[in-house]
């Protein structure tokens, strides 16, 4: 019997013990997966993305001849073609290319039981943390009960999903395409040289050319920001992948190589509708030169666009001077400086700080690496790594002296807003300099990000929403601007839509912070704790053991198992030890305070923290933890204090 002639489709019941005897033949055997068992697995694990590998694993023996990629794809079309779904645009089962399928409509369980939840105790306590707490509770871990939630019938979960789902499905979908406009993406320039230590050369040049070519037009022609096109950097997707992700309509590719004095660019400009390759050219230039080659490239490209769309304004760009050999060493040094900072790592901080310091003592009227310098104490002090009254006078101290150099510095202007909302508490500073940031450079994503940021402190949620639409419309695959968007609308008591969010982040980056914190909270005020607990249980993996303990006694409290809850703050109170006043520790311990009742301990913290500057204070009004402290007259007290009451 030929091979190729012998295809038999057997159901998953249907002569499996005869495969391997058919495989000795040469025959091959596809044994197809049945619609309804792709869609009973998938339901089983709704929400969650169940990979190709676990559905052949649990539909097919490790020992069966199986074809099972044909039939895979073909029983989900069928499922498809049966719930009039589709796979561009699904409603019901989401594909995740070459990694597998999710549903996508939420699922009815039954009710649990009633919940117990001092287990997670039992199999996290450390007994070199806390030997004496764990022999006097051992009793109580040892009494806790796992809870497990069991699916309902699946027609039940179908109708009840599809039934909601026009609800659900639109804080999912991806922002809104900017209008009125051309959108360009400036895809990672590739590094020629062979040498990966001048990957901060060809990622530096890209986002040179993002910001030069932003500042052409910005009415006519946005540019997505550079963390969405860094995603591109070590793939080679599809152009219309790209223009559909991204939503643009252009795409500049190029590449880079430099030796000790000379510098080449490749650059071409590719409309993404039909490929069409509209300007390809290199340049070959003196590294002394290299801001002014920068400059005639985004010219040379912007006015091909120019033309493309019907316009015949001819651009002019900024006159660029050349550099000193210390002048392009500086520059050098600050490109350095920002890829570093762009890791947005403890250690990235660190490095970018010494290279751009190293900047300002090559070139001490170099505006940007004050501005670089800025950022980076910033995000230091907001980020709950160092104290606000360490970093934050440095922050605002190089942020006024790359404006004294040079007026122009979006990126400075949103610095100087950062601590002037988050350390001074000066509302109206801050909302000057954000809309200043954001009239010298519209397509600044993160001006947008922060002053959206600020205006739901504030209470302001519409003009906050819309003003993170347009940070996501800049930079669509941004993970921190998404995960702050997820926070906007819990700020604003959305929870709903907050989780959708939060989950549509984890859905890309599993271990991305602050994002479980967030669907841990909603979950937790929306009085879905079982939820929230497994939240809890993956903080302990990606936040350490502090804020494990403190969503522990917080869960807890909530539910009214006051005895857990004491547990868990005892424990998280041994692990801080003489660390209170750290504004990471600070913000644990107030968490789990407010979950056990002690709303004194809570309103000392917040006293403490403010003393200090403490950016936790800018969440007063806002974050629903502390809606059981808004009656005490101290903490109306402290929100007058920081500028937020009413």
């Amino acid at each position: 019997m030929d091979q190729a002639d012998a295809i038999f489709k057997f159901g998953p019941y249907e002569l499996r013990s005869r495969a391997k005897e058919l495989h000795k033949y040469g025959v091959k055997v596809r044994l197809r997966p049945q619609p309804f068992q792709v869609l009973q697995v998938l339901l089983e694990h709704a929400g969650e993305v169940v990979t190709r590998e676990e559905l052949r694993a649990q539909l097919w023996a490790s020992d069966t001849f199986v074809d099972f990629e044909h039939g895979l794809n073909t029983a989900v079309k069928e499922l498809r073609g049966a719930l009039s779904d589709s796979a561009a645009e699904p409603r019901y089962i989401q594909t995740l290319p070459r990694v597998g399928y999710r549903i996508i409509v939420p699922v009815s369980v039954e009710k649990p039981a009633p919940l117990s939840v001092a287990a997670p105790l039992q199999d996290a306590v450390e007994e070199r943390v806390v030997s004496e707490t764990v022999s006097r509770f051992r009793a109580l871990l040892v009494a806790g009960l796992r809870h497990r939630r069991m699916l309902s019938g699946i027609a039940v979960a179908l109708i009840v999903g599809l039934g909601v789902y026009a609800r659900w499905t639109y804080v999912r979908a991806k922002p809104a395409p900017l209008t009125g406009r051309s959108m360009l993406a400036v895809l990672p320039f590739a590094n020629l040289t062979g040498d990966a230590s001048q990957e901060y050369f060809s990622d530096g040049l890209t986002e040179e050319m993002i910001t030069r070519l932003g500042n052409f037009d910005p009415r006519r022609l946005g540019v997505i920001a550079r963390t969405s096109v860094m995603h591109y950097k070590n793939g080679s997707p599809a152009l219309e992948q790209i223009g559909r992700e991204l939503g643009v309509q252009y795409v500049i590719e190029g590449s880079v190589r430099r030796d000790a004095n000379q510098v080449r660019i490749s650059a071409q400009l590719i409309q993404v509708r039909d490929q069409t390759h509209l300007w390809a050219r290199q340049y070959d230039r003196e590294l002394k030169d290299l801001l002014v080659l920068q400059s005639e490239v985004a010219k040379d490209i912007a006015n091909e666009i120019q033309l493309t769309l019907g316009e015949h304004k001819t651009v002019i760009a900024t006159a660029q001077p050349s550099l000193t050999p210390q002048q392009y060493e500086a520059y050098d040094l600050y490109l350095k400086g920002r890829y570093f900072w762009n890791k947005r790592t403890p250690e990235g901080f660190q490095q970018a700080t010494e290279y751009f310091q190293q900047a300002i003592g090559k070139g001490p009227n170099y505006a940007r690496a004050y501005a670089g310098l800025a950022d980076t104490f910033g995000l230091m002090s907001t980020w709950s790594q160092v104290r606000s009254n360490e970093f934050m006078p440095k922050a605002r101290a190089a942020a006024e002296k790359a404006l004294e150099l040079d007026e122009s510095l979006a990126e400075a202007h949103t610095s100087l807003a950062l601590v002037a909302e988050t350390y001074d508490y000066d509302w109206q500073t801050a909302e000057r300099e954000f809309r200043r940031a954001i009239q010298l450079n519209p397509d600044y994503a993160t001006a947008h990000q922060w002053f959206a940021e600020s205006l739901s402190w504030q209470g302001r949620f519409d003009e906050a929403l819309a003003e993170s639409e347009r940070a996501r419309q800049l930079d669509p695959l941004s993970l921190i601007i998404a995960t702050d968007h997820g926070s906007i609308l819990y700020f604003s008591r959305q929870y709903d839509r907050a989780i959708a969010q939060c989950r549509a982040v984890l859905d890309m980056d599993p271990s991305f912070p602050r994002t479980g914190g967030i669907l841990l909270s909603s979950y937790a005020q929306e009085g879905r704790y079982v939820e929230a607990l497994a939240e809890v249980e993956k903080l302990r993996r990606s936040n350490g053991e502090g804020w494990y303990w403190s969503s522990l006694a917080y869960v807890y409290g909530r539910t009214g198992q006051q005895e857990q809850a004491r547990l868990a703050l005892e424990i998280l109170e041994r692990l801080v030890g003489d660390s209170q006043t750290h504004p990471g520790w600070t913000q644990a311990l107030l968490h789990a305070y407010l979950g056990v009742g002690r709303k004194e301990d809570a309103i000392a913290l917040l006293q403490k923290a403010g003393a200090q500057h403490s950016s936790l204070l800018i969440l007063l009004k806002v974050d629903p933890v502390y809606d059981p402290l808004r009656s005490d007259p101290r903490f109306q007290q402290l929100l007058r204090r920081v500028g937020l009451a009413q």
